[in-house]
């Protein structure tokens, strides 16, 4: 590639969506030092989904934002994106754009370069780079599939190694203002002890492993670690349903209690979630968040994605997912199968996991699989 002063990367998608593709992030970043990064990304669908904006801020992965609307077929509204796009005279497109086939990819490239850009990297043009790459067969016959994080640095290698492993590769580049309005609202209480985090809030109802689960788990951990305080993080709409929760960590004897749902932005949430020794949740942003900042997370998963894909990312975390035999269904409402993947996972079953992570004062640190 000759001199690249512009480069526009290509990602949909809202909190999780956004952290799964920071080491990729970070490597654009490395690989254009000098040039303007602008991010293509879409408003959000959900008031519950923040924007890419509100997950990046001032970290300076990316300097600026083009926003559309996903699933836009106004003639409109395509010829106003693409004057914006070729107005800013993009040298460089990094696509970082979900699996969506090859027909997509081969239409969006062709958008592209009628937006002028002169290179791209990573347009997933091949089956290969659609799919996330197997690995090898496990005991049972079982495959496993690559991470959504690998696949997308995969695509995007001729530009360097994204060093998936690395903590620097998942940094949000948190300010100290966002770290002190965490502290702040954590408060001195919770600050002085150590910290479990939870969140039991999701957007979609075939992930929910339900109020009454969360609820005797708290109890459980409550019971099991009774010097730990609970912080409890997620959407203002999680609120009600983390307090019913947190009832039974009340109720058990448990430590103080701050409910965060609502009161943070995306980033400050971050920055509180570093505070904690463990997070456990839903498939989510908040468990998305937590890995990010390096914290161990016990993620509880429906099977309407397959193993892997959406896990978070690092040997340091434990996931409990049962494969059924819908598994991979996709579905954001499950009725017929009566969301029968996370509902037949037990609550000791969790605390069993959670022990193998953050074992009681005293006790030896193991490392269960799930």
């Amino acid at each position: 590639m000759g001199k690249v002063k512009r480069v526009l990367i290509y990602r949909l998608g809202s909190l999780g969506d956004t952290v799964v593709a920071l080491p990729s992030l970070h490597l654009v970043a490395r690989a254009f030092p000098d040039a303007e990064r602008r991010l293509l990304t879409n408003v959000p669908v959900d008031a519950k989904a923040p924007p890419a904006a509100a997950v990046l801020g001032e970290s300076g992965l990316v300097s600026g934002y083009f926003r559309y609307t996903v699933g836009m077929r106004n003639i409109f509204g395509l010829a106003k994106l693409w004057w914006q796009l070729r107005r800013w005279r993009p040298d460089v497109l990094v696509y970082l754009g979900a699996a969506r086939g090859l027909e997509s990819a081969r239409r969006d490239a062709r958008f592209f370069r009628l937006c002028g850009v002169r290179e791209m990297v990573g347009v997933p043009l091949t089956e290969a780079m659609q799919g996330n790459f197997f690995g090898a067969s496990s005991a049972k016959g079982l495959v496993e599939l690559e991470p959504e994080t690998a696949r997308l640095a995969r695509n995007i290698a001729e530009l360097g190694d994204a060093w998936l492993s690395e903590p620097a590769s998942w940094d949000l580049r948190l300010t100290d203002a966002e770290r002190a309005a965490a502290r702040e609202a954590i408060g001195p209480e919770v600050l002085a002890r150590q910290a479990i985090a939870v969140s039991v809030g999701t957007k979609v109802q075939a992930k929910d492993w339900g109020r009454e689960n969360w609820r005797a788990l708290l109890a459980e951990l409550a019971a099991a670690y009774p010097q730990h305080a609970l912080l409890l993080a997620g959407a203002a709409e999680d609120s009600g349903a983390s307090e019913f929760a947190a009832d039974g960590w009340r109720v058990a004897g448990g430590g103080p209690v701050v409910n965060l749902c609502g009161k943070l932005t995306p980033r400050q949430s971050a920055a509180a979630l570093s505070f904690a020794r463990i997070f456990v949740g839903h498939d989510s942003g908040p468990m998305h968040l937590a890995a990010a900042v390096q914290v161990p997370c016990v993620a509880i998963f429906a099977a309407r994605n397959v193993p892997r894909v959406w896990f978070p990312f690092g040997d340091r975390h434990r996931v409990v997912y049962h494969r059924v035999d819908c598994m991979g269904c996709g579905l954001e409402t499950c009725v017929v199968e009566r969301k029968k993947c996370i509902l037949s996972i037990t609550v000791d079953e969790v605390v069993q996991v959670v022990g193998s992570r953050l074992p009681v004062v005293g006790e030896g640190d193991s490392a269960g699989e799930t």
